[in-house]
This record gives C-alpha cells, sequence and structure tokens, in this order.
C-alpha cells in the first residue's frame, strides 16, 4: 500500500505516529490531537514545507500509530519512545548524564543519602533529581547536623538490637549517631527525625517550625528549660535552611514553573518545582532539534520529560507561552505581575543562565562548532543569506584632518586574518570629512578585489559608525554593482546599534548575545588598527617636522643623528658640546640646539 494511502486511513483520534525509513528504523516520532489531520500536513505540496521537513518526508518508506486516550497520554507515550528508538529527526536531551538523587532508604531504621540510581523495589523513597549534586550534598549535610542519624551499611533490625549483634561505632562516640544499632534511640524517634526530613523534602519546612515551637513552649511552660532550647535550636537551624529556599511571600505557592530558551537548533529549559512557597526542585535540561519545531512542541516535550522524572505536575503550572496539549487535571498560566510573575523571571534566570555556560563550554571544547554556531546566530539576527564565513570592518581615523587614515581588518570563520589587514592613506579627500573618506577606501578595497580576486569577496562588510558613514559605504558598493551580493552594516558606538541601509529604525541585537559580541569585536579591532596606523605616522612626521626643517639638517644627518641618540628628546637634551664633537659642526650643532629647545618651550 502506497504511504499517502496508508495515512488516509489513519483515524481521527489522538494518539502518537511513528515514521520509519526504507531500512525500518524509526526516524521521528510525534504525537497529535487528531491523527489523521496531524499526519497529513506532511504529505502537501513540497513548497509548503520548510527545507529539514521536506528532507524528513523524503526519507519517509512506511508509518504506524497508537491511539490514546488524551493528548496528555500522547505526550508521555511520544516522550517513552523518542527515549526508547532515538530518532534522527526527533527532539533529542543534549545530555545523558544520570542526576543526583537524595534517597531515603527502606530499611527499618533508614538511612538518608545521595544517590544516582534510582531503585524502588526495596521499599526506597527518592527526592530530585538535583542539578547541582553541591546541592543534593549541602541538603543531606544539613540532615546530618541536625539529626543524629546512622550513616553505617549495617542490616539493622529490632531482632538485631536484642541479639547485641552490632558495636557502636566512632560517629556514636562523637555525638554525631544515637546508636540506633544499640538501642540508643527507639524505633518511633527515629522514624519522627525521617518523617521531618521528609517534610523539609517535599516544602513542608513551616510544619516542622511550627510543632518545635508548640514543643519549645510546652517545655518552657514546664519549666523544663533544657529541653526548651533543644527545641529552639532545631527550630532555628530549620528556620535558617529553610528560609534560604523561600522565594515568595505567599508561603502557600504549590506550583511548578517551567521556562525556555531557544537558539537556534537548541533549547535549554530550566524547571523549578514549588511547594509552600519554596524551590524544592530545580531541574536544568537540553535540549537539540533537528527540525523546525515551534517553541510550543519544545516545552510539550520539556513538560513530558519533566512529569517523566517527577510524576504527576501540579494543578497549576506557570509558563512563558501556552504548550501545544492540554493536560486534564492541570492549568497552564502565563502570569503578568506579582509572585507569580517573580517565579517566571527567576526561572528564566536559570535558562538563561544554563544557556551561557552551555556556550562557554561550548567556546573551549569545540571551537570550530562554537564559530559556526555564532556566524549562523550573526546570520539570523542580519537576515543574511548566508554565512558570514568572510567578514570586513572599516573605520577611519585623523585628529583635526591630519594624518587621514582608514583600516580594513578581516575576519575568516570568526577569527582575525591579519595577513589579510589593510592600511590606507586618504588621498582624494581633504579635510575632515569621514563620509567621503568612507566612500573612497571602501571603493578602492573593492574595485582591486574585482579586479585581482573577485571569488574571495566578503559576505559582510561592517562599517564603524553611524548612518552617514554606512550610506557612503553603500554608494561605493553601488557604484561597483556589489550591493546584492554583499551585506553592510554600520555599528554605532554610543547604544551598540546596529544600522542598515533604508531601515529607519537600528536593529538591537541582545546585548549577551555572540552575534553582537563578533561585530564588536571586529569594530574594536579595525579602531585599534587604524589608531596604530594613525599614530605611526603622526609620529614620523613629528619627527621630520623637528629636525628636517632647520636648514642644513638633511637625511642623513637626521638618520645619523637618531641612530646615535634613539631620540628628537634626547637630541634636544644633548649638551651643546656633546653635539658639536658628534657632528663636526659647531654652527649646525648650535643651529640645531637652538631650534630644538625653542620649539620645546613653544609646546
Amino acid at each position: 500500500m502506497d504511504i499517502r494511502e496508508k495515512i488516509a486511513l489513519f483515524p481521527h483520534s489522538p494518539g502518537v505516529y511513528r515514521y520509519y525509513d526504507a531500512e525500518g528504523n524509526v526516524i521521528y516520532v510525534g504525537k497529535a490531537k487528531d491523527l489523521h489531520k496531524r499526519v497529513a500536513q506532511y504529505f502537501v505540496p513540497p513548497g509548503r514545507l520548510n527545507t529539514k521537513t521536506r528532507v524528513l518526508v523524503s526519507k519517509i518508506a512506511d508509518a504506524q500509530y497508537s491511539v490514546v486516550d488524551s493528548e496528555a497520554d500522547a505526550l508521555l507515550l511520544e516522550n517513552n519512545l523518542i527515549k526508547q528508538y532515538k530518532p534522527r529527526y526527533n527532539i533529542l536531551l543534549k545530555d545523558s548524564k544520570t542526576y543526583p538523587w537524595i534517597c531515603v532508604s527502606g530499611d527499618e531504621f533508614p538511612k538518608v543519602y545521595i544517590t544516582r540510581r534510582v531503585d524502588k523495589s526495596h521499599g526506597n523513597r527518592y527526592f530530585g533529581p538535583y542539578s547541582s549534586v553541591l546541592h543534593a550534598r549541602n541538603l543531606v549535610q544539613f540532615f546530618s547536623d541536625v539529626y543524629p542519624l546512622r550513616t553505617c551499611n549495617l542490616k539493622i533490625t529490632s531482632e538485631a538490637i536484642l541479639k547485641h549483634k552490632f558495636r557502636p561505632c566512632l560517629n556514636y562516640h562523637i555525638g554525631r549517631c544515637k546508636g540506633c544499632c544499640i538501642g540508643g534511640v527507639s524505633k518511633e524517634e527515629y522514624l519522627s527525625w525521617i518523617d521531618e526530613i521528609v517534610h523539609l523534602l517535599t516544602g513542608r519546612g513551616g510544619e516542622i517550625v511550627q510543632h518545635y515551637k508548640s514543643l519549645m513552649q510546652e517545655a518552657a511552660a514546664a519549666l523544663d528549660f533544657e529541653a526548651a532550647q533543644l527545641y529552639k535550636d532545631k527550630m532555628t537551624s530549620i528556620e535558617k535552611h529553610y528560609s534560604k529556599s523561600v522565594i515568595t511571600s505567599a508561603v502557600d505557592t504549590n506550583v511548578d514553573v517551567f521556562s525556555l530558551v531557544v537558539d537556534s537548533n537548541e533549547a535549554f529549559g530550566n524547571f523549578l518545582r514549588i511547594r509552600g512557597g519554596a524551590v524544592i526542585q530545580s531541574l536544568n535540561l537540553g535540549f537539540k532539534t533537528h527540525l523546525e519545531e515551534p517553541q510550543e512542541s519544545i516545552l510539550s516535550t520539556f513538560i513530558a520529560e519533566i512529569e517523566s522524572k517527577f510524576g504527576s505536575l501540579s494543578k497549576e503550572v506557570i509558563v512563558p507561552f501556552l504548550p501545544d496539549v492540554e493536560i486534564d487535571g492541570t492549568v497552564f498560566r502565563i502570569p503578568v505581575r506579582g509572585d507569580k510573575l517573580s517565579l517566571l523571571e527567576l526561572s528564566a534566570k536559570n535558562a538563561k543562565e544554563f544557556h551561557f555556560n552551555s556556550i562557554k563550554q561550548k567556546e573551549h571544547t569545540d571551537p570550530d562548532q562554537f564559530r559556526l554556531m555564532v556566524m549562523e546566530e550573526l546570520r539570523k539576527a542580519l537576515g543574511m543569506k548566508e554565512l558570514p564565513r568572510h567578514m570586513e570592518c572599516f573605520d577611519n581615523s585623523n585628529i583635526q584632518g591630519t594624518n587621514p587614515v582608514a583600516s580594513c581588518v578581516v575576519f575568516r570563520n570568526g577569527e582575525p586574518s591579519k595577513k589579510d589587514y589593510r592600511k590606507f592613506k586618504i588621498k582624494t579627500v581633504i579635510g575632515a570629512n569621514d563620509f567621503a573618506s568612507m566612500k573612497e577606501v571602501v571603493n578602492r578595497r573593492y574595485s582591486r578585489m574585482l579586479a585581482e580576486d573577485p571569488d574571495d569577496l566578503p559576505q559582510l562588510v561592517v562599517i564603524d559608525g553611524g548612518k552617514g558613514q554606512l550610506d557612503a559605504a553603500y554608494q561605493a558598493l553601488a557604484e561597483l554593482g556589489l550591493t546584492e551580493s554583499l551585506t553592510v552594516v554600520g555599528l554605532a558606538k554610543r547604544l551598540e546599534e546596529v544600522i542598515r541601509v533604508g531601515d529607519p529604525y537600528p536593529l538591537f541585537i541582545d546585548r549577551n548575545s555572540q552575534a553582537l559580541k563578533v561585530l564588536q569585536r571586529i569594530r574594536d579591532e579595525a579602531h585599534r588598527f587604524g589608531i596604530t596606523f594613525h599614530r605611526d605616522l603622526r609620529s614620523k612626521a613629528q619627527i621630520q617636522s623637528a629636525l628636517r626643517t632647520i636648514p642644513g639638517v638633511g637625511a642623513k644627518t637626521e638618520q645619523r643623528l637618531l641612530l646615535h641618540y634613539g631620540s628628537v628628546a634626547r637630541i634636544a637634551a644633548a649638551p651643546l658640546a656633546d653635539l658639536s664633537s658628534f657632528l663636526s659642526s659647531p654652527v649646525l650643532a648650535a643651529r640645531i640646539h637652538d631650534a630644538l629647545t625653542q620649539k620645546k618651550r613653544d609646546l
């Protein structure tokens, strides 16, 4: 049966569909509220599909489906099948690391410890996962400081304690453990500590604080001040720890929060679980996309992954935008003010930080891929058709119209290509005219490139300056017939705004984006290179004017003096007798000495 005939028989029901290639491999798994309508959207005229989706459709040899009861079931089944088959064209988790959990063991006298393996077959309870192992360790250390729990691996049971099978360890003797192995603490009291720890791990620390407050007041009323102090110390410790996690003024806030940063074919998500106004779980996850997935679909995938790790979602879920699924019993909200907006902003801050750290890590571990990512980001920001693998930037430099020069620096694949840098002395412009100077150097640069190597023209030309300099450069390119093949933009220093020809409004690129940073880098390099060239010319002109204007001093005399003394300043400071001896001409020595001394007074 033809694939199109097969999908025509798909039902109008929620479910999950799978695409197979000619070898029988699953290449894509998708969810749908209506299987028939969703799958039919792939098999339309190619012109209505984006490039990546056309590639996917060209490889589909077979399609299968599974019907489920609801969209929520479809979302979870899709997530499980993606993990099972790892299809090439699906959104996939970028990181395969195992996150740490805090485990409360199912023993008669439970232990509390950190693990990366989840095994609930022995009655163990797990809390997490935690994106930071340091956070998990700090929690376990806090529990150890407040509650004298055992840390040993002994199989402690009531029967073994009665038979005196164990001897207390060092932790017992130094007061870090009550010695449950020798009956030093009752099972009821020990389990009450575990209950309190579970309350803290599930965000119900406020209940524990109130419980100890009541016990403290009762002990104080009974004049048992020693017990009252113990309860107060525990209450203070818990309050101190709990206050670090409380981030909303509404202590009864119980919500889940999702945020997402989408960057090209990658996405970076943060999840927060809030209980009693406190963050009890936080997790960052990265996703890699192969198709041009809408952000709503990526958010749904993120939600499904979190639900598979943490269990059912809260009744209220805060999101930056609505996902493309509905889940029974869960309300998605986009807050606009108040504590819940603050929670969303906190989650977004974590997602952005995760994104930034991922970029910095990639810069060091895979610099070639990082530079390719930056160029793609810049291409999209400027609306270019090609990657700006070859970029050039121009900058003018002059002081009150003297020694006007310009520089051109070249970046290839995101890195400076110093052998291609060029310096220009302004030839046709008189005085300080930045616009005319820019037009001259751009014309000279590309008319020469067209004559010598037209295949090496850049994809992007950056002008250091505002609208006037940009228009002048564009006129030069228009005269050479290059405006269609080259993208030219200006980068203004004051607000770091990108100016485009014919656009009255500047383009503001995110200040933290790598695209803007590479533009700033090439602009700063052009400025540095131009200033250095201008400074060298100015210094040379000053030397010539200081010595060559003196009657009787020619090029050879100037060279001899500079080689011997090292600089004009040292010549001016030299005694007249020393100059006379060196030049063997007292008259010329006196003339040089008087001229340089007078020049020093004038300065």
